[in-house]
């Protein structure tokens, strides 16, 4: 089947946080459509890897970048690297983001806000400037794909930064897209629920993980990563040109009850 308006062929895209997980998922798919990727990570070996495996997989081209995401200096040079390596930039992924520690806000440090901000928000404002200045000069459009949390749409004990910093994104989204619109740049946000992962694997796999699936999701399973991979591709593509400053929640109907 041609559909050509999903075809992401000689399309550049630069993921942070893709090597592993959600973001893992989100660079498999795009690359899937035809795109190169630019996997973004704190950890070259592991980004090393993924470029590989992405490479010999879907036979596209796959580039590491070493880069702390929540250092400015830095995120100007990886953003300089990438279109030194690729030429050019289409699709921004802002994908890396932490859960940060689970108190209760009277047990919580002004480090504990500060990490998960840092990260989960102000890090989407400084990797997006970079890479938009980058857009404006290539004059030929863009799409930014902020990935949020359904944190951003319900409230969660002990998890107030990374609540907060998910709202954030959201809203940050919303006028990312306004003031860019213009320039037929498209700012859209994905709002994962609960995904399987290494990361919680044993955790779901407990009674207490099985009590979250069952009284949580109202679709009682998790989602796959493989299922973040077309609503990726829509928002990254010709099929999503007219929408901009939108969210798709993808969370087994979790936000609507």
């Amino acid at each position: 089947m041609n559909l050509p308006y999903f075809d992401l062929t000689d399309k550049v895209a630069i993921i942070s946080g893709g090597a592993t997980g959600i973001g893992r998922g989100i660079a498999e798919g795009l690359a899937e459509a035809g795109a190169n990727v630019g996997i973004l990570g704190r950890r070259l070996m592991v980004c090393e890897q993924a470029c590989l495996e992405i490479e010999e997989k879907y036979g596209v081209s796959a580039f590491p970048f070493c880069c702390d995401i929540t250092n400015s200096r830095e995120v100007r040079d990886v953003v300089e690297k990438v279109v030194t390596s690729c030429g050019h930039i289409d699709i921004l992924v802002n994908n890396a983001g932490i859960g940060g520690s689970e108190k209760k806000i009277l047990e919580m440090v002004e480090e504990d806000w500060d990490n998960v901000l840092n990260i989960n928000l102000k890090a989407i404002f400084t990797l997006t400037k970079a890479v938009i200045i980058k857009m404006l000069e290539q004059g030929k459009g863009g799409k930014i794909i902020n990935v949020a949390s359904i944190g951003a749409l319900i409230g969660i004990p002990n998890m107030s930064a990374y609540c907060a910093s998910k709202g954030g994104c959201l809203q940050l989204t919303k006028v990312m897209a306004l003031e860019w619109i213009r320039h037929n740049i498209q700012v859209n946000a994905i709002l994962p629920g609960y995904f399987e992962t290494p990361m919680n694997t044993k955790f779901f796999s407990s009674d207490a993980g099985q009590k979250v699936i069952q009284d949580d999701i109202p679709m009682k399973r998790l989602a796959q990563i493989e299922e973040i991979k077309g609503v990726a591709i829509l928002l990254a593509s010709h099929a999503s040109d007219f929408i901009t400053g939108s969210s798709v929640a993808i969370d087994g109907g979790k936000a609507c009850g």
